[in-house]
């Protein structure tokens, strides 16, 4: 066949062109931008010339708000339509917010601290139509791995910014500013802390407490995708090589929050698997706990430490001396509280508890949206696992569950939804709950006898 044959041939030129249409650009590919600019541009870089600090992973949260919106009134752009549980739990947390953004201006309020309720309320709009984004728009179980696989590899990546870190007090971050950035100019925000012999990193994320609890919810991911790799044909070493610098970047945050998060991931993992996965896990957690004390002698018992001597540490005092302020400020407004955002330090007294901090900011009724959107996820989740004949659906769902936990458990420990990164991952994996849902309701897979 001649060269001018194969031009005119069409089918020919149809099956050349069919992978470049099934790669076009969609709403997976928006996310997968927002999970690179929440997790590799430093926290402390926002952008140049706006009126607020937002940084790119804001700004492009908030256009994938507009697409959502764009997209519901037509039927041509490919997003879902229908209500599903993920959906109306978003719904009800942006209407929930909207109606506490409203009764905050209400009152009066100083101007710092309405300039911060504002700023609060355009990053809850930014992280919720992420959510809605990826819940409606990524559909099929590629988009939705291409996403997920997007977070697992990230995870990866700030994990060995955050070894060099721990290991050389070597900081990357400060070569990392992309043109039209600029540093956001608020203290606080330190990528290397002593405790003990080590330095406590944070990566490319706001504080270490962060940079751990963020790589508890993203291990199970890359550890998802290690255990089915050969299922799809596909190599697993690059996932368990992922997996094994996450959980090297959580033990690098020395963060007790961290290892509690990781303990809560396990504790559903380990319910929910088969028993020779368990036993394949507990071994290659025995296997990375000797090399962690090969290689970084005596970060095991700062580790221990950090449990074994509650009664005297002055962080675990800290956190629990400030409850009589706190429920002094929430019998003030119970249920609607003070406003999102205007609690700040220096301020006013800080509060390591976000569910105290909620229920002074947005009170009973932000905390009860707060944790029924993350207990929706999770049941939902668990509801697909049920339900599902795939073995990788089924994993998947565990997995998100076992994720969603950890904001759960964590909120105690440290004011959660403060840190932009952790947040918005609670909200894409909530919306990867729903994503699922939609695949596995759309395309089940047929159950083999």
């Amino acid at each position: 066949m001649t060269p001018a044959e194969v031009r005119e041939t069409p089918s020919l030129r149809s099956r050349l062109a069919e992978p470049l249409l099934r790669q076009r650009a969609d709403a997976a590919t928006l996310v997968a931008l927002f999970v690179l600019a929440q997790l590799m541009i430093p926290a402390r870089l926002v952008l140049r010339g706006l009126p607020i600090s937002l940084t790119l992973a804001d700004v492009l949260g908030l256009f994938l708000f507009l697409c959502w919106l764009c997209a519901q009134f037509t039927t041509t752009l490919g997003a879902a339509k229908g209500r599903i549980p993920i959906r109306t739990a978003l719904f009800v947390y942006g209407v929930g917010h909207l109606i506490i953004y409203g009764y905050t201006t209400l009152y009066y309020l100083p101007q710092d601290e309405l300039n911060l309720a504002d700023h609060s309320a355009v990053l809850i709009a930014a992280n919720l139509g992420m959510a809605l984004a990826v819940c409606d728009g990524v559909r099929g179980r590629e988009r939705l791995d291409l996403v997920l696989k997007t977070v697992a590899v990230s995870g990866a990546l700030i994990s060995v910014i955050g070894g060099l870190q721990f290991m050389f007090a070597l900081d990357l971050t400060q070569y990392m500013v992309l043109p039209g950035l600029r540093h956001n100019g608020v203290e606080g925000i330190e990528t290397l802390i002593g405790r003990s012999d080590f330095n406590r990193v944070a990566s490319t994320l706001g504080h270490p407490i962060e940079f751990g609890v963020v790589c508890s919810m993203l291990l199970p991911i890359a550890a998802h995708y290690g255990f089915h790799a050969r299922d799809r044909g596909q190599p697993a070493v690059r996932w368990w090589v992922c997996t094994g610098l996450i959980a090297a970047g959580l033990m690098f945050s020395v963060s007790r929050s961290a290892v509690l998060g990781l303990g809560s991931v396990a504790l559903v993992l380990l319910l929910g698997w088969p028993g020779r996965r368990r036993l394949q896990a507990l071994g290659a957690v025995a296997a990375f706990l000797v090399v962690i004390k090969f290689l970084v002698p005596g970060l095991l018992g700062t580790l221990f430490n950090l449990f074994a001597n509650l009664g005297s540490d002055d962080s675990v005092r800290f956190r629990t001396h400030d409850y009589s302020w706190a429920l002094a400020e929430i019998e003030k407004r119970p249920w609607l509280g003070r406003g999102v955002g205007t609690w700040y330090a220096p301020k006013h007294q800080v509060f390591d508890n976000q569910y105290l901090l909620t229920l002074v900011e947005a009170g009973a009724v932000g905390l009860a949206l707060f944790v029924g959107v993350a207990l929706c996820g999770m049941t939902v989740a668990l509801r697909i696992r049920a339900r599902s004949a795939d073995p990788r659906d089924r994993n998947l769902a565990l997995t998100l569950a076992a994720c969603l936990l950890v904001p759960l458990v964590c909120a105690a420990t440290f004011d959660l939804l403060s840190y932009p990164a952790v947040t918005a991952l609670m909200f894409l994996l909530v919306g990867a709950t729903g994503a699922l849902h939609r695949a596995t309701k759309e395309n089940p897979v047929p159950v083999t006898s």
